[in-house]
């Protein structure tokens, strides 16, 4: 396998959105770590994550007042997401953006919905709320390929 190209412009592949999209089908959380409001890393599975668009990414918080949301409100918006997958796939892949969290109804109705069945099922009120993530880059290996993305 080669090296990482250059940066290319950040685009997110139907394939990289598929890994995205489907990873807890398959059986996989995606890590996502972020700066508490006191300054400490921290990191979480997620179940949630989702392709929102091409240079995008969003998560259902399921608890409101739980340490990401408050983050991303508190002015730590940096937020650094993991995969990884062996076996036939074998895909890794590093995204780095600012979360912000949205109130719309549609977003939070998208996200919502487009979020895995089992993840719904543990929020059936839907009190979470919509993260969204601008993605500052996407890098990783994909379908044997290195690539590397940046705005």
């Amino acid at each position: 396998m080669s090296t990482a190209p250059g940066p290319a412009p950040l685009k997110l592949t139907p394939e990289i959105k598929a890994l995205v999209n489907n990873a807890l089908a398959r059986g996989h959380t995606i890590s996502v770590a972020y700066v508490s409001p006191e300054g400490r890393p921290e990191l979480s599975f997620r179940g949630s994550v989702q392709a929102y668009s091409d240079t995008q990414l969003a998560i259902w918080v399921r608890n409101p007042e739980g340490g990401i949301v408050k983050a991303v409100q508190t002015g730590h918006p940096h937020v650094s997401l993991l995969y990884g997958e062996l076996g036939e796939t074998k895909a890794f892949l590093t995204f780095r953006g600012r979360g912000h969290i949205e109130t719309a109804d549609a977003v939070r109705r998208k996200v919502y919905d487009s979020s895995h069945e089992l993840e719904r099922n543990l929020d059936k009120d839907r009190k979470g709320v919509p993260l969204i993530i601008d993605l500052d880059s996407a890098e990783g290996l994909v379908g044997g390929a290195w690539f590397k993305m940046q705005r």
